[in-house]
């Protein structure tokens, strides 16, 4: 019997990960945004978690791509008034 081999994937070399804070302002809450993205731009998204009311929305949001297509989905957010922010990670020197 042949062993089976498996093929990994490896990530693109020039795709990366970078989380944001979306604040979608009151008139923008029930446009579906996230799904917007992934139609119009070559991006994978991950929601992290997500606050949303009738009169605002919070959203922790994981953007996967290329570098130059996040930047494209970041001013096409911000040019519809909803503030983006990256989120900081801390880290420790030891």
């Amino acid at each position: 019997m042949a062993a089976r081999t498996s093929k990994s994937k490896k990530p693109a070399a020039n795709k990366e990960k970078r989380r944001f804070w979306l604040t979608i302002p009151q008139k923008l809450v029930r446009r579906p945004i996230i799904w917007e993205i992934g139609h119009k731009y070559p991006i994978i998204t991950n929601i992290g978690q997500a606050s949303v009311t009738p009169e605002m929305g919070i959203i922790s949001l994981e953007m996967e791509g290329k570098r130059n297509d996040i930047k494209k989905v970041i001013a096409w957010l911000e040019g519809l008034t909803i503030k983006v922010e990256p989120v900081e990670i801390q880290t420790i020197e030891g």
